[in-house]
């Protein structure tokens, strides 16, 4: 007869941090803004209403109006469709990015908690070099020296979320493998893959969902930044960091060009600080109910 698991504290409370979750305005309002934008992003190929490269030398540097409501870029582009479409290379580089940061920071992150000894030493050790450098600073030369690819810039981004994630899930695992029902797990002679990963990480989500929103705020600025100085995909492809720096070359004659770009990647901002905060909140247990 296989031994149960003994009970880890976490259903009940889920159930009050997602209650609390659900009453917080701020959370409820910046989830309602980041989905807008996926859908936005999703439904491009059908809400936009122009092919985002198509070029129209009759309608360079138009003013936005009832038929381009975002005007048009250097090239006669509909800014409009070209924001809509940079929306989908922005977010899903922002999101592959932060997933895998959190995947394999997570993965080691246990693992040097739960173990320590000359592992977590090393592991410490690599993750505040890595942590010496600023995020943008590490992501360009990053994709500096891989090249400016979609796949490369995912890479770079994921490489800087790596050590943050390591650091947070080290902290808690180090916490959490003292408590009473890891020793119970060790008692019934559970391995400690199971321990690690079936006990231990499911009480450390909540910390490490609240940290991935902000950290995926953060990816998608920078995946903007680099693509504004030309370290993103090549054009003509649409980003929304390579329409800002398209406006920037233009800005006294055509400043519409970066502002509507500008105003998309600070709506995610927004978005997904207020998430991030609204999360933290509610699952923080000395927060009023």
């Amino acid at each position: 007869m296989t031994a149960a698991a003994p009970p880890a504290p976490q259903p009940r409370r889920r159930l009050s941090v997602l209650g609390k979750a659900l009453r917080n305005v701020g959370l409820v309002l910046g989830a309602v803004i980041v989905v807008a934008m996926i859908a936005a992003a999703l439904g491009a190929p059908w809400i936009a209403p122009y092919d985002p490269d198509a070029q129209d030398v009759l309608l360079v540097l138009g003013t936005p109006d009832s038929v381009h409501w975002f005007g048009t870029d250097a090239f006669g582009r509909d800014v409009l469709s070209r924001v809509l479409w940079g929306a989908r290379v922005s977010l899903y580089v922002g999101f592959v990015a932060t997933a895998a940061g959190v995947v394999i920071g997570t993965v080691i992150g246990v693992i040097s908690g739960y173990y320590g000894g000359i592992v977590d030493r090393l592991v410490v050790a690599a993750t505040d070099v890595l942590l010496s450098f600023p995020q943008l600073i590490m992501g360009l030369l990053l994709v500096a020296v891989l090249g400016a690819s979609l796949t490369n810039l995912i890479i770079a981004i994921a490489v800087t979320a790596v050590p943050a994630f390591i650091r947070m899930a080290r902290g808690s695992t180090l916490a959490m493998r003292e408590r009473d029902f890891v020793d119970a797990c060790r008692s019934l002679g559970f391995s400690d893959f199971r321990i690690m990963f079936v006990h231990v990480l499911p009480n450390i989500l909540d910390e490490l969902v609240v940290m991935a929103s902000l950290w995926l705020a953060s990816a998608i600025r920078t995946e903007s930044t680099l693509a504004f100085i030309g370290l993103s995909v090549p054009p003509p492809t649409a980003t929304w960091g390579g329409i800002v720096r398209e406006g920037f070359d233009n800005l006294l004659d055509g400043p519409w060009l970066a502002l509507f770009p500008s105003l998309a990647i600070l709506a995610v901002m927004i978005g997904l600080n207020m998430i991030g905060d609204g999360l933290r909140d509610a699952s923080d247990p000395r927060a009023p109910q």
